[in-house]
């Protein structure tokens, strides 16, 4: 039988990986940068955590979710975003009590799963990296969210970016909103798809947010939620409007965008990117928002919160687009030669003293003849060669090349195990 990955899933080799490491560990300055600390929640959670804050008539939750009942009949869902969990962590861990200074700011990255028809850089399980902070109202974290997602993406090599921002208001606003888009719709009822006419009465936001082209028709005359505003809404979403003016943060107001899950008020944003790889056009690769609501759904006090996720998959095709010189963090610094039984012990000890410095060190481990192992060397782009054979083990010496001139030393093994930057210093410019 021959086995193969699940549908939807991929093998991140070697020579790969390290592609993911350096957007993650960008990731893990810059949010220090911003105090943001990382939490690791569970790949799997109740149920009921993403029903209650997704939205029960969610893409995510009626089509997307991998569910089950697992054998003490609890029904768990593999995490099909970032958010949820880290709120029911927020909540559980009490950390909205008076102790943890506020506002509490956290970033997590790893897989998520939904099942959806695998495409370019959307997989079924796929990868997210996203910040959530906690108790502030404040305009000022809506704009500092965004503008970190923005200098992530730019410090990753993506300038040619476009940042769309909307606002849901506050509860009144979407009342008020809510009942402005019945009654627009409503006449519209037949000619609506299956999926809008069931969300039409439960959550008519949905259908703003429908990608079925008959939908699409019907949605652009409909009310923008700009005119629906109260004042403390309106007054929120101008200051953030301004702050980001005053950070020198181009964006467009996006009346349309409602953001795919339900749990969203005031500020919401999509930062999108202009590559052919990704689709026609600009294509969305990171996107957030405020949810002062969401903590106390699961069960905690009143609590704002504001945050972003981002594909990770996405941002690698993007930036491989853009052709983005990533660093060698692979690269070999010394290839020691033993030329004999006794000489590769030998090389395997002066290997090992010098990881011991810091130095990306390596040697032969198939018994090869020498001529082999310097064609090791030389196709894994050693900086330098280090070979002994019996006369330098006689002689405690070792010969020590830099391959970039061909420049070469007989020097004390010693000078190798115990300092070889200084050795290089001294005999090599």
């Amino acid at each position: 039988m021959r086995y193969q990955r699940p549908k939807g899933t991929a093998d991140i080799l070697p020579g790969t990986s390290e592609k993911w490491q350096f957007v993650e560990e960008t990731a893990r300055k810059l949010f220090a940068a911003y105090r943001y600390q990382e939490i690791r929640t569970p790949m799997f959670e109740s149920f009921d955590v993403f029903s209650r804050t997704s939205g029960e008539t969610s893409d995510i939750v009626t089509k997307e979710m991998y569910d089950f009942h697992d054998k003490g009949d609890r029904h768990i869902t593999l995490r099909p975003e970032g958010t949820a969990g880290v709120v029911r962590a927020f909540v559980e861990n009490k950390l909205y009590g008076p102790d943890t200074p506020k506002p509490v700011k956290m970033y997590y990255m790893g897989p998520m799963f939904r099942y959806e028809r695998p495409q370019s850089g959307r997989q079924r399980q796929f990868h997210q990296i996203g910040v959530e902070a906690f108790g502030s109202e404040s305009p000022e974290l809506d704009v500092e969210v965004i503008s970190m997602a923005v200098n992530y993406l730019q410090n990753l090599g993506i300038d040619d970016l476009r940042v769309a921002i909307n606002t849901l208001g506050d509860k009144q606003t979407r009342a008020d909103y809510r009942q402005a888009l019945i009654d627009y719709l409503e006449p519209h009822f037949e000619e609506l798809s299956d999926d809008s006419k069931e969300r039409l009465h439960k959550n008519p936001l949905r259908v703003l947010d429908s990608k079925a082209p008959e939908d699409q028709l019907i949605v652009d005359g409909a009310p923008s939620i700009l005119d629906y505003l109260t004042d403390d809404a309106q007054k929120h979403f101008d200051k953030v409007t301004r702050l980001l003016d005053d950070l020198g943060i181009k964006y467009d107001v996006d009346h349309t965008m409602v953001r795919g899950l339900d749990y969203y008020n005031h500020t919401i944003f999509e930062i999108m990117a202009n590559a052919k790889e990704l689709g026609e056009g600009y294509t969305t690769i990171c996107a957030g928002g405020r949810y002062d609501g969401l903590v106390e759904e699961l069960g905690g006090p009143q609590m704002p919160g504001v945050g972003f996720g981002l594909g990770v998959e996405r941002l690698l095709l993007l930036m491989d687009s853009k052709n983005f010189q990533f660093p060698d963090t692979f690269g070999l610094d010394a290839y020691v030669v033993g030329i004999g039984d006794d000489a590769s012990v030998e090389a395997l000890k002066v290997v090992q003293a010098l990881r011991k410095q810091d130095f990306k060190a390596d040697k032969d481990y198939l018994a090869r003849k020498p001529k082999a192992q310097f064609k090791s060397a030389d196709k894994l782009d050693a900086k330098f060669t280090l070979t002994l054979g019996d006369k330098e083990l006689e002689s405690n010496t070792i010969h020590v090349k830099n391959m970039a001139d061909g420049n070469e030393v007989t020097v004390d093994i010693n000078e190798v195990k115990d300092n070889f930057a200084e050795l290089i210093s001294k005999n090599f410019k």
